[in-house]
């Protein structure tokens, strides 16, 4: 499959199901922009000064792997993105500050991620709050038609590049974070803005049609 999303023919292809044979050949797609990590309260309430004045923030969060049964740890790192530079909150060192909670509950803060409701589900083992201002990927796309819903999967269909995901079984609570960490968890979140802003368009224009995995056209946006 090619991608037709071009000036010379809108129409932009999706598939329903994504092979993960797809996703072999694609080039890799990396955040290479600005990455700032916050390690204190104080510093926290600078970055999220600055986040707020963003139209809208991608978030996701990672935690530190479990190899053991019954083993289980709190999110280690929050990572919010806006288009032109991404903060990773060290949560596993600071704990989940006033600023960050108060941010997360805004309603008038626009945030976009993928399986919001498990990450919210973990920060709220380090203090009570109440989402809001949120807007689920997996449920917007859900709506489009598609059903592989894994950011490496949606991102792939819609962008024809790839995420690695090598970095995501990595301990998230080491005392720093290495080169390759700080990128792979920027580009979760960054990306998540990214698709926001391509599905949307590809929604309200309806210029896109699905097609199954194999090939044969499933459904037409009209």
């Amino acid at each position: 499959m090619t991608d037709n999303y071009t000036v010379g023919n809108p129409v932009q292809e999706l598939f329903v199901q994504t092979d993960k044979h797809f996703l072999e050949n694609l080039p890799r797609f990396l955040y290479e922009g600005p990455i700032v990590v916050v390690l204190g309260e104080k510093e926290a309430e600078r970055a999220v000064a600055h986040l707020r004045t963003a139209p809208m923030l991608g978030i996701d969060t990672e935690t530190r792997p479990s190899f053991r049964k019954g083993e289980t740890h709190k999110v280690a790192l929050l990572q919010i993105a806006t288009e032109d530079i991404c903060f990773l909150f060290r949560l596993c060192m600071m704990g989940l500050p006033d600023c960050l909670a108060d941010l997360l509950a805004d309603p008038k803060v626009t945030k976009v991620g993928l399986s919001l409701r498990d990450d919210f589900l973990m920060l709220r083992h380090r203090r009570d709050f109440e989402p809001a201002g949120y807007i689920e990927l997996q449920q917007y796309a859900t709506e489009m038609g598609i059903k592989d819903l894994s950011l490496q999967k949606l991102y792939a269909n819609v962008f024809h590049q790839r995420i690695s995901k090598n970095a995501r079984l990595t301990n998230w609570e080491a005392d720093a974070l290495g080169e390759s960490q700080k990128r792979y968890a920027a580009t979760d979140a960054y990306t998540c803005i990214q698709l926001y802003h391509r599905l949307r368009h590809l929604r309200e224009t309806g210029a896109y049609r699905l097609i199954a995995a194999g090939g044969t056209t499933a459904y037409a946006a009209v």
